[in-house]
C-alpha cells in the first residue's frame, strides 16, 4: 500500500511540474506575441517569429503530456498509481 501512496504522490508531484511549466510556457507565449507585435526592425521581428513558434511547439508538447496524464488515469486510476 505504501508503494502505491509514493507513486500516487510522485505522479502528482509531475503532474504539478506539468501544469507549472505549462502556466510559465504560457506567459512566454504571451510575451513573444507581445514583443511580436512591437517590433519594427526586419530583424527583430524575424527573431520574434522563430520565438513565437518555438515557444508555441513547447506548449503543444507540454499541453499533450498533460493531456496524457490526465487521459491514463481518467482510464484507470490504480494503473496511473503503478498497483
Amino acid at each position: 500500500m505504501d508503494r502505491i501512496l509514493e507513486n500516487s504522490i510522485l505522479l502528482d508531484r509531475r503532474y504539478s511540474l506539468l501544469l507549472e511549466d505549462l502556466d510559465r510556457t504560457k506567459h512566454d507565449l504571451d510575451s513573444a506575441y507581445t514583443n511580436l507585435a512591437n517590433a519594427v526592425e526586419p530583424d527583430l521581428i524575424d527573431c520574434y517569429i522563430y520565438e513565437v513558434q518555438s515557444v508555441q511547439m513547447r506548449y503543444q508538447f507540454l499541453l499533450g503530456r498533460v493531456k496524457q496524464i490526465e487521459d491514463s488515469y481518467a482510464k484507470n486510476p490504480l494503473e496511473c498509481s503503478g498497483a
